[in-house]
Protein backbone atom coordinates (compact mmCIF):
# COMPACT_ATOMS: atom_id res chain seq x y z
CA UNK A 1 0.00 0.00 0.00
CA UNK A 2 1.32 3.43 -0.98
CA UNK A 3 1.99 5.65 2.02
CA UNK A 4 -0.09 8.83 2.11
CA UNK A 5 2.11 11.96 1.73
CA UNK A 6 2.60 13.94 4.93
CA UNK A 7 1.14 17.12 3.41
CA UNK A 8 -2.03 15.25 2.45
CA UNK A 9 -2.28 13.74 5.94
CA UNK A 10 -1.99 17.15 7.56
CA UNK A 11 -4.60 18.58 5.18
CA UNK A 12 -6.96 15.79 6.17
CA UNK A 13 -6.37 16.44 9.87
CA UNK A 14 -7.02 20.16 9.37
CA UNK A 15 -10.29 19.44 7.56
CA UNK A 16 -11.27 17.04 10.33
CA UNK A 17 -10.51 19.67 12.96
CA UNK A 18 -12.58 22.31 11.17
CA UNK A 19 -15.55 19.93 10.94
CA UNK A 20 -15.23 18.79 14.54
CA UNK A 21 -14.88 22.36 15.79
CA UNK A 22 -17.83 23.74 13.83
CA UNK A 23 -20.29 20.94 14.55
CA UNK A 24 -19.10 20.48 18.12
CA UNK A 25 -19.69 24.14 18.91
CA UNK A 26 -23.03 24.17 17.09
CA UNK A 27 -24.41 21.46 19.38
CA UNK A 28 -22.40 22.48 22.45
CA UNK A 29 -20.64 19.12 22.68
CA UNK A 30 -17.04 20.12 22.07
CA UNK A 31 -16.60 17.84 19.06
CA UNK A 32 -15.15 14.89 20.95
CA UNK A 33 -18.21 12.74 20.20
CA UNK A 34 -17.36 13.13 16.51
CA UNK A 35 -13.57 12.99 16.68
CA UNK A 36 -13.31 9.92 18.93
CA UNK A 37 -15.22 7.54 16.62
CA UNK A 38 -13.28 8.84 13.60
CA UNK A 39 -9.99 8.09 15.36
CA UNK A 40 -11.25 4.67 16.46
CA UNK A 41 -12.10 3.81 12.86
CA UNK A 42 -8.97 5.26 11.25
CA UNK A 43 -6.53 3.84 13.79
CA UNK A 44 -7.80 0.41 14.92
CA UNK A 45 -4.62 -0.35 16.92
CA UNK A 46 -4.33 2.98 18.70
CA UNK A 47 -4.60 2.57 22.52
CA UNK A 48 -7.80 3.98 24.09
CA UNK A 49 -5.81 6.41 26.27
CA UNK A 50 -4.16 7.89 23.16
CA UNK A 51 -7.51 8.25 21.40
CA UNK A 52 -8.99 10.08 24.37
CA UNK A 53 -5.83 12.17 24.77
CA UNK A 54 -6.07 13.52 21.20
CA UNK A 55 -9.82 13.98 21.53
CA UNK A 56 -9.71 15.81 24.87
CA UNK A 57 -6.93 18.09 23.64
CA UNK A 58 -9.11 19.05 20.71
CA UNK A 59 -12.14 19.43 22.96
CA UNK A 60 -10.22 21.84 25.18
CA UNK A 61 -9.09 24.10 22.32
CA UNK A 62 -12.51 23.86 20.66
CA UNK A 63 -14.50 24.60 23.82
CA UNK A 64 -12.24 27.50 24.77
CA UNK A 65 -12.67 29.07 21.35
CA UNK A 66 -16.41 28.39 21.28
CA UNK A 67 -16.88 29.79 24.78
CA UNK A 68 -15.27 33.07 23.74
CA UNK A 69 -17.68 33.31 20.81
CA UNK A 70 -20.71 32.44 22.96
CA UNK A 71 -19.61 34.88 25.66
CA UNK A 72 -19.65 37.66 23.08
CA UNK A 73 -23.21 36.62 22.21
CA UNK A 74 -24.08 36.74 25.95
CA UNK A 75 -25.53 33.23 25.87
CA UNK A 76 -23.52 31.67 28.70
CA UNK A 77 -25.09 31.30 32.13
CA UNK A 78 -21.79 31.73 33.98
CA UNK A 79 -23.24 31.23 37.46
CA UNK A 80 -24.68 27.84 36.53
CA UNK A 81 -21.61 26.96 34.47
CA UNK A 82 -19.23 27.43 37.41
CA UNK A 83 -21.38 25.24 39.66
CA UNK A 84 -21.49 22.44 37.08
CA UNK A 85 -17.77 22.81 36.33
CA UNK A 86 -16.91 22.08 39.95
CA UNK A 87 -19.20 19.04 39.88
CA UNK A 88 -17.62 17.47 36.75
CA UNK A 89 -13.97 17.68 37.88
CA UNK A 90 -13.79 14.63 40.22
CA UNK A 91 -15.43 12.33 37.68
CA UNK A 92 -13.25 13.67 34.88
CA UNK A 93 -10.09 12.73 36.78
CA UNK A 94 -11.38 9.23 37.57
CA UNK A 95 -12.61 8.60 34.02
CA UNK A 96 -9.32 9.73 32.47
CA UNK A 97 -7.38 7.32 34.67
CA UNK A 98 -9.75 4.41 33.99
CA UNK A 99 -9.19 4.73 30.24
CA UNK A 100 -5.62 3.52 30.70
CA UNK A 101 -6.94 0.32 32.31
CA UNK A 102 -9.46 -0.59 29.58
CA UNK A 103 -8.73 -2.92 26.59
CA UNK A 104 -9.43 -1.45 23.14
CA UNK A 105 -12.21 -3.93 22.20
CA UNK A 106 -14.11 -3.32 25.43
CA UNK A 107 -13.65 0.43 25.01
CA UNK A 108 -15.24 0.24 21.53
CA UNK A 109 -18.27 -1.64 22.83
CA UNK A 110 -18.81 0.71 25.77
CA UNK A 111 -18.34 3.78 23.60
CA UNK A 112 -20.77 2.63 20.90
CA UNK A 113 -23.42 1.58 23.41
CA UNK A 114 -23.22 4.92 25.22
CA UNK A 115 -23.59 6.87 21.99
CA UNK A 116 -26.75 4.98 21.03
CA UNK A 117 -28.16 5.44 24.52
CA UNK A 118 -27.54 9.18 24.37
CA UNK A 119 -29.33 9.35 21.01
CA UNK A 120 -32.39 7.63 22.48
CA UNK A 121 -32.46 10.11 25.37
CA UNK A 122 -32.35 13.05 22.96
CA UNK A 123 -35.11 11.65 20.74
CA UNK A 124 -37.38 10.96 23.73
CA UNK A 125 -36.74 14.44 25.07
CA UNK A 126 -37.59 16.08 21.74
CA UNK A 127 -41.02 14.42 21.76
CA UNK A 128 -41.86 15.66 25.24
CA UNK A 129 -42.02 19.29 24.15
CA UNK A 130 -40.11 22.32 25.42
CA UNK A 131 -41.25 24.04 28.64
CA UNK A 132 -37.93 25.75 29.27
CA UNK A 133 -39.39 29.26 29.38
CA UNK A 134 -41.65 28.41 32.36
CA UNK A 135 -39.97 30.78 34.80
CA UNK A 136 -42.55 30.30 37.57
CA UNK A 137 -42.55 26.50 37.57
CA UNK A 138 -42.43 25.37 41.23
CA UNK A 139 -39.76 23.09 42.63
CA UNK A 140 -37.51 22.88 45.68
CA UNK A 141 -34.21 22.75 43.77
CA UNK A 142 -35.14 24.95 40.81
CA UNK A 143 -32.95 27.87 39.77
CA UNK A 144 -34.46 30.82 37.95
CA UNK A 145 -32.65 32.91 35.39
CA UNK A 146 -33.42 35.96 33.26
CA UNK A 147 -30.75 36.30 30.58
CA UNK A 148 -30.40 38.92 27.86
CA UNK A 149 -28.35 38.09 24.77
CA UNK A 150 -26.30 40.44 22.60
CA UNK A 151 -29.34 41.30 20.45
CA UNK A 152 -31.27 42.45 23.51
CA UNK A 153 -33.62 39.47 23.53
CA UNK A 154 -34.58 38.62 27.11
CA UNK A 155 -35.30 35.00 28.08
CA UNK A 156 -36.78 33.93 31.43
CA UNK A 157 -36.62 30.28 32.41
CA UNK A 158 -36.13 27.92 35.32
CA UNK A 159 -34.41 24.56 35.61
CA UNK A 160 -33.63 21.85 38.17
CA UNK A 161 -30.26 22.90 39.57
CA UNK A 162 -30.01 19.95 41.97
CA UNK A 163 -30.56 17.46 39.17
CA UNK A 164 -28.01 19.28 37.05
CA UNK A 165 -25.34 18.93 39.72
CA UNK A 166 -25.97 15.19 40.07
CA UNK A 167 -25.88 14.70 36.31
CA UNK A 168 -22.66 16.73 36.10
CA UNK A 169 -20.94 14.24 38.39
CA UNK A 170 -21.67 11.45 35.90
CA UNK A 171 -20.90 13.69 32.93
CA UNK A 172 -17.39 14.29 34.25
CA UNK A 173 -16.68 10.57 34.52
CA UNK A 174 -18.07 9.64 31.09
CA UNK A 175 -16.34 12.56 29.37
CA UNK A 176 -12.96 11.67 30.84
CA UNK A 177 -13.38 7.97 30.11
CA UNK A 178 -14.83 8.20 26.60
CA UNK A 179 -12.89 11.29 25.51
CA UNK A 180 -16.03 13.01 24.26
CA UNK A 181 -15.89 16.13 26.41
CA UNK A 182 -19.27 15.52 28.05
CA UNK A 183 -21.29 18.11 26.15
CA UNK A 184 -23.03 15.35 24.23
CA UNK A 185 -24.55 14.35 27.57
CA UNK A 186 -24.75 17.73 29.24
CA UNK A 187 -26.67 19.56 26.50
CA UNK A 188 -29.69 17.21 26.36
CA UNK A 189 -29.58 16.93 30.17
CA UNK A 190 -29.72 20.70 30.62
CA UNK A 191 -32.56 20.97 28.11
CA UNK A 192 -34.40 18.14 29.86
CA UNK A 193 -34.02 19.99 33.17
CA UNK A 194 -35.51 23.16 31.70
CA UNK A 195 -32.79 25.29 30.07
CA UNK A 196 -33.44 26.66 26.53
CA UNK A 197 -31.37 24.87 23.86
CA UNK A 198 -29.22 27.83 22.80
CA UNK A 199 -28.30 28.73 26.39
CA UNK A 200 -27.73 25.03 27.15
CA UNK A 201 -25.22 24.63 24.31
CA UNK A 202 -23.35 27.80 25.27
CA UNK A 203 -23.24 27.02 29.01
CA UNK A 204 -22.21 23.43 28.32
CA UNK A 205 -19.32 24.71 26.23
CA UNK A 206 -18.12 26.80 29.13
CA UNK A 207 -18.24 23.77 31.46
CA UNK A 208 -16.27 21.80 28.86
CA UNK A 209 -13.33 24.18 29.16
CA UNK A 210 -12.84 23.17 32.79
CA UNK A 211 -13.42 19.42 32.42
CA UNK A 212 -11.38 19.01 29.24
CA UNK A 213 -8.46 21.01 30.65
CA UNK A 214 -8.19 18.53 33.53
CA UNK A 215 -8.10 15.51 31.19
CA UNK A 216 -5.76 17.25 28.76
CA UNK A 217 -3.19 17.97 31.48
CA UNK A 218 -3.39 14.40 32.80
CA UNK A 219 -2.81 12.92 29.34
CA UNK A 220 -0.05 15.42 28.58
CA UNK A 221 1.93 14.67 31.74
CA UNK A 222 1.56 10.93 31.07
CA UNK A 223 3.24 11.38 27.67
CA UNK A 224 0.34 9.92 25.70
CA UNK A 225 0.54 12.62 23.01
CA UNK A 226 4.28 12.31 22.35
CA UNK A 227 4.00 10.13 19.22
CA UNK A 228 1.01 12.00 17.79
CA UNK A 229 2.01 15.62 18.42
CA UNK A 230 1.71 16.77 14.79
CA UNK A 231 -1.69 15.15 14.31
CA UNK A 232 -2.99 16.58 17.57
CA UNK A 233 -1.69 20.08 16.77
CA UNK A 234 -3.27 20.08 13.29
CA UNK A 235 -6.67 18.90 14.53
CA UNK A 236 -6.78 21.03 17.68
CA UNK A 237 -5.71 24.33 16.12
CA UNK A 238 -8.10 24.00 13.17
CA UNK A 239 -10.89 23.14 15.62
CA UNK A 240 -10.40 26.60 17.12
CA UNK A 241 -11.33 28.14 13.76
CA UNK A 242 -14.17 25.68 13.30
CA UNK A 243 -15.58 26.64 16.70
CA UNK A 244 -15.97 30.26 15.60
CA UNK A 245 -17.78 29.09 12.47
CA UNK A 246 -20.09 26.84 14.48
CA UNK A 247 -20.97 29.61 16.92
CA UNK A 248 -21.97 31.90 14.06
CA UNK A 249 -24.06 29.19 12.42
CA UNK A 250 -25.85 28.57 15.72
CA UNK A 251 -27.57 31.96 15.49
CA UNK A 252 -29.38 30.74 12.37
CA UNK A 253 -30.33 27.24 13.52
CA UNK A 254 -33.41 26.40 15.61
CA UNK A 255 -32.85 24.57 18.90
CA UNK A 256 -34.96 21.61 17.72
CA UNK A 257 -32.74 21.15 14.67
CA UNK A 258 -29.66 21.19 16.86
CA UNK A 259 -31.00 18.23 18.81
CA UNK A 260 -31.99 16.33 15.64
CA UNK A 261 -28.48 16.76 14.23
CA UNK A 262 -27.03 15.64 17.54
CA UNK A 263 -29.12 12.45 17.68
CA UNK A 264 -28.39 11.57 14.04
CA UNK A 265 -24.65 11.95 14.53
CA UNK A 266 -24.75 9.76 17.63
CA UNK A 267 -26.62 6.95 15.88
CA UNK A 268 -24.22 6.89 12.93
CA UNK A 269 -21.04 7.07 14.97
CA UNK A 270 -22.15 4.92 17.89
CA UNK A 271 -23.61 2.16 15.73
CA UNK A 272 -20.47 1.82 13.67
CA UNK A 273 -18.16 1.70 16.68
CA UNK A 274 -20.38 -0.80 18.50
CA UNK A 275 -20.33 -3.15 15.52
CA UNK A 276 -16.56 -2.76 15.30
CA UNK A 277 -16.15 -3.66 18.97
CA UNK A 278 -18.45 -6.69 18.83
CA UNK A 279 -17.25 -8.17 15.54
CA UNK A 280 -13.64 -7.06 15.87
CA UNK A 281 -13.55 -5.49 12.41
Amino acid sequence: MTEIPLALQISGFILLGLTVGAFGTLVGAGGGFLLTPVLLLLFPTMPPETVTAISMTTVFFNSASGSIAYARMKRIDFKTGLIFALAVLPGSILGTWLTTQTPRALFNILFGACMLLFAVVIIVRSRLGDHSADYDQPGRFRARRILTDRDGQKTAFSFNLGGGILISLGVGFLSGFLGIGGGIIHVPALIFLGMPAHFATATSHFVLVCSSLTSFLMHLTAGELANYALMTLAIATSAVIGAQIGARISTRVRGSWIMILLAAALVLAGGRILITGILGI
